[in-house]
């Protein structure tokens, strides 16, 4: 069946929605940026691969851009996550940074190797995408440690926080987090042919990490 790039344009949507409302409202504005990054980040990987799978002409390049946009989510949550962490311990800030430095040097990776995406193929709602080795496990490496770090640290931040507001703030980061990481990887092991489609299967599942993103916000405004 024939890309259809409406579920894209409906999700950045949502996203770019709820990132100028939060932009717009209340709230402590280091919570508000972080939280309106991460959507505006999600929403551009919707666009760019509507223009990927919408026009055959387009270069493989915006391929390449759509990894780059991905690889700064896992360190934008995170900092999201530490900024709402009850204690302020010197071993996350320097996770914190490691993932924003490894995400710059894979971005500076990516616009400079054209090899990294040899072909997309788009099928109904999501694109697959085709990778050389080993330069694929780096990134998937980089990408996975920030989603365990991600689920680890707002699990974490909701077992030792006691303030009841702030807990339930990174409640919304870990059920989010489990929401779109979880249902994206059981979906790529259950069914065979969407094997090459995780980047683009775990950013329309991201709906819903967005969706709690925006009661985060909604929670900060109370």
């Amino acid at each position: 069946m024939n890309y259809s790039p409406i579920l894209s344009i409906a999700t950045a949507l949502f996203e770019i929605i709820a990132a100028v409302w939060a932009l717009l409202g209340a709230g402590r504005k280091k919570i508000i940026y972080a939280s309106s990054v991460l959507l505006f980040l999600l929403a551009a990987y919707q666009i760019l691969e509507v223009v990927i799978c919408t026009a055959p002409q387009s270069s493989i390049f915006f391929s390449r851009l759509a990894f780059i946009i991905i690889a700064w989510l896992p360190p934008a949550g995170i900092l999201l996550i530490v900024l709402l962490f009850p204690t302020k311990k010197k071993a996350i800030y320097w996770f914190t940074r490691l993932m924003f430095t490894l995400a710059l040097l894979i971005s500076i990776w990516l616009f400079i190797d054209k090899s990294f995406v040899t072909k997309s193929v788009c099928t109904i709602i999501f694109a697959r995408y085709s990778n050389p080795m080993p330069q694929y496990i780096i990134y998937a490496g980089f990408y996975h440690l920030g989603m365990l770090g991600m689920l680890f640290l707002s699990a974490h931040g909701v077992m030792i926080c006691k303030d009841y507001k702030q807990r339930l703030l990174l409640g919304q980061m870990l059920l989010g987090s489990l929401a779109f990481i979880l249902p994206s990887l059981i979906t790529v092991i259950a069914i065979p042919y969407t094997r090459g489609a995780l980047p683009s299967i775990m950013c329309h599942f991201a709906l819903l990490l967005a969706i709690f993103i925006t009661r985060l916000l909604y929670l900060e405004r109370r």
